[in-house]
């Protein structure tokens, strides 16, 4: 039996540039996440030199690889002067500070940019309830115990030692510092004309797309990609992250025929962002019914891990699995269509009558 081909986002990072709108350049930098093997780096070009959007994950191989790119397509690393970070994970994040400090380029954010430990985030967990989550320095990581019980999300050694570090030596690490916070539906020139700012919070609450009316060039980052949906955790400070996707799907699929292609953070550029939009829309309301009938047919208070079996394969279950699993068991108690019982420092949830 063959092997099923590779979805987009898992493609390997390729050394091609090609231009996907007028003024701007696709590079593919390398990552190794679960289901993802590159990130799109995209360079737009005016007068004044470049600038990036994503530019990768941090480290020397991940800088050197982007110095490369930018060589192919033309430009000298000290020709940015601008870079754009589309949400705060560090495969977008990452490379933006040695950037920012080897070029002196500003970096551009949405408002609401924050990093795991930035202390301005409103605390997600009850540190008296659950003391073991947060480390001596007040921290939650992704691998930290999470609220509802159970374990973390799987991080690997290095990546753990280089997140800690990060924290700790911000300015070893060149933890990026936003020097232009964009608000929602604000512009911001690149490429030679005005952008436009969407916030589009869901798989982080500080997402940020772009969108170029002159054009019809939507940025989605990780908001939409044309083959897998982003991960939807309930991990973070946002109650109720389902509720928040969906409404910022509605939000850039009302641009409808304006937008005439979709640059993702990961994958190839697409051009029916509604239609998109509306299969991913679906993707979620099929999982919320499926917890509906798995609900119906425990019969009772059940685990996150639970529900999580019946929601994912075998191959897929964890602590991103139980993330996503959770965000949508709260947004059905909220909806008043379930309840949650804590029961020995477990979350269990049961369908209302």
């Amino acid at each position: 039996m063959s092997a099923r081909p590779p979805k987009q986002e898992q493609e390997q990072a390729s050394g091609e540039i090609s231009e996907v709108a007028p003024g701007v350049l696709r590079a593919q930098l390398p990552i190794h996440f679960p289901g993802l093997g590159h990130v799109n780096c995209y360079l737009l070009e005016d007068g004044d030199g470049v600038a990036l959007v994503d530019p990768g994950l941090p480290g020397a191989a991940s800088h050197k690889t982007l110095v490369e790119r930018l060589r192919l397509a033309g430009f000298p690393l000290r020709r940015v002067h601008t870079v754009i970070v589309t949400h705060s994970h560090p495969d977008h994040y990452g490379g933006a500070g040695r950037v920012a400090h080897e070029t002196g380029a500003r970096i551009v954010t949405d408002r609401r940019f924050r990093l795991m430990w930035d202390p301005a985030e409103p605390p997600d967990v009850d540190v008296e309830e659950l003391p073991d989550v947060l480390d001596r320095h007040g921290t939650r990581y992704p691998w930290s115990p999470p609220p509802w019980g159970g374990e973390g999300i799987d991080f690997s050694f290095r990546r753990k030692v280089e997140l800690r570090l990060a924290r700790r030596f911000p300015r070893l690490m060149r933890t990026p510092t936003p020097t232009h916070r964009l608000d929602d539906a604000e512009t911001i020139g690149l490429a030679g004309r005005d952008w436009v700012a969407v916030h589009t919070p869901g798989h982080t609450d500080d997402h940020l797309c772009l969108f170029d009316p002159a054009e019809g060039v939507m940025i989605s980052g990780d908001h939409v990609l044309p083959t897998i949906t982003p991960h939807i955790g309930g991990s973070g400070p946002n109650p109720d992250p389902l509720a928040s996707f969906f409404a910022s799907l509605d939000k850039v699929a009302a641009y409808g025929d304006d937008v005439s292609v979709a640059l993702p953070a990961h994958g190839h550029p697409f051009t029916d962002l509604a239609g998109r939009v509306a299969s991913i829309k679906e993707h979620h309301l099929d999982r919320l019914a499926t917890i509906r009938d798995t609900a119906a047919d425990l019969g009772r208070p059940s685990t996150v891990r639970e529900y999580a079996r019946n929601l994912f394969s075998a191959r897929a279950q964890g602590g991103l699995a139980d993330s996503e699993t959770f965000a949508h068991l709260e947004h059905l108690c909220l909806a008043g269509e379930m309840t949650r019982v804590v029961d020995d420092r477990r979350y269990r949830y049961v369908l209302n009558d």
